[in-house]
């Protein structure tokens, strides 16, 4: 064998490998009905364009797509677009970039529905039932409210002139019916698959209330919703949501739990805001004397609001002013105005006992009864001693006074 046919020989098997190769590239790369790519433009044709596709190969769409109304080109060799794959046809890969307004209309939507390809479209006017929207082209669909995976209570008009990505569900003649269900659900699952990797137990965020309930707020926060209970809005008591917070307001919120399953988040407000009870020893020394008014009632006693948010609790056996009673209602009532002493700050529990200061003044003033009776009658007692008990009562001061 000469040289001349060894080299030949090697060039045919690295021509070999090299197609080899790009055969499994393509094969490792193959496109999926409408896949969107972007890719530069080799060359333009009359009938046809030709793009690059890199190791997937080449891919053609039709010139008439890259023309304006009046039929110029506005685009050139090296230019890169956007394209969504339709098929593989002949060995040949065809793209599109729009749904024209024209005879083709029916076609082209037919097949985005049947080859289950996105399209681009731009929200024109909220009508009823729905959105008309105006595709890239021209074509004109419609989306109704319930395929636009948005919230029922949003406002519709926030979403006009918006342009966004819709799949064919249906077609009727040159009209088309669109949804974003399946478009959001995945979008969803991806900020959710994110969300999850960097969210912990304990994490501050921010957010926007979406809507208001009975019970609390939901919040969304990074593009998933969470509840914020009532109890959780703030320190004080809250007696209605909308009185505190509105929909659209912004917040930071604390994570209080997270079901990624069910995907169900409790959040809280009030752990961004100063805990009152960090001072409540400070605020409420034992023996310290406060008014208050009766906030609730209940079998073993009655509540008493100290501030507006926190309260004490004076047991049922502090009531009555010594006879026993039922309920803390036959003696007090709620919104009843009541001065209290602290009798103890329990600061892991977060509880207060109280009793009242018409009792704790009264038990005073025995106890100080009986002391000076005490006293006068030890005095008494001592001045019989003479000399030693002048010199006993002396010692008692001396001892009193230290």
């Amino acid at each position: 064998m000469t040289e001349e046919n060894k080299e030949n020989l090697n060039q045919e098997e690295e021509n070999f490998a090299q197609m080899l190769e790009e055969s499994f590239n393509r094969e490792k790369h193959r496109l999926t009905p409408g896949e969107k790519i972007e890719a530069p433009i080799v060359s333009i044709g009359n009938d046809w364009t030709l793009l690059g596709i890199g190791g997937k190969g080449e891919g053609f769409i039709a010139t008439d797509e890259l023309k304006d109304k009046e039929g110029n080109l506005y685009v050139s060799v090296g230019d890169v677009i956007r394209a969504y794959f339709l098929k593989t046809e002949n060995g040949e890969m065809h793209f599109t970039t729009q749904v024209s307004s024209g005879p083709a209309a029916k076609t082209m939507l037919n097949d985005a529905m049947k080859e289950h390809i996105p399209l681009e479209g731009t929200i024109s006017k909220a009508i009823k039932g729905g959105f008309e929207v105006t595709l890239t082209g021209g074509a004109r669909a419609f989306c109704p409210f319930s395929h636009m995976g948005i919230r029922r209570d949003a406002n519709k008009e926030d979403y006009v002139g918006l342009t966004m990505n819709f799949y064919v569900i249906e077609v009727k003649g040159r009209s088309a019916t669109l949804s974003r269900k399946e478009i959001v659900a995945e979008e969803h699952a991806e900020i959710v698959k994110e969300l999850k990797e960097t969210l912990n137990l304990g994490d501050r965020v921010h957010g926007k209330v979406t809507s208001i309930l009975d019970f609390g707020a939901f919040i969304d926060f990074g593009g998933i919703e969470g509840l914020l209970p009532i109890s959780e809005i703030s320190w004080e008591r809250t007696a209605k949501v909308k009185d505190v917070l509105k929909v659209g307001q912004e917040v930071d919120v604390v994570i209080k739990s997270m079901d990624w399953e069910k995907e169900k988040f409790s959040l809280s407000l009030r752990e961004t805001l100063p805990n009152p009870w960090d001072t409540a020893a400070e605020n409420f020394p034992v023996g310290s004397y406060h008014t208050g008014k009766i906030c609730r009632l209940a079998q073993f006693g009655a509540f008493v609001s100290l501030t507006p948010t926190i309260d004490g609790l004076i047991h049922i056996s502090k009531l009555g002013e010594g006879k026993k009673i039922q309920h803390p209602q036959d003696v007090v009532k709620i919104g009843q105005e009541i001065e209290v002493k602290v009798e103890k700050v329990d600061m892991i529990n977060k509880r207060i006992s109280l009793i009242p200061a018409s009792i704790s003044r009264a038990e005073d003033e025995r106890k100080e009864t009986l002391n000076r009776y005490a006293e006068k009658q030890e005095n008494e007692d001592l001045g019989g001693l003479g000399a030693l008990g002048e010199a006993l009562k002396k010692a008692r001061q001396d001892k009193d006074s230290k």
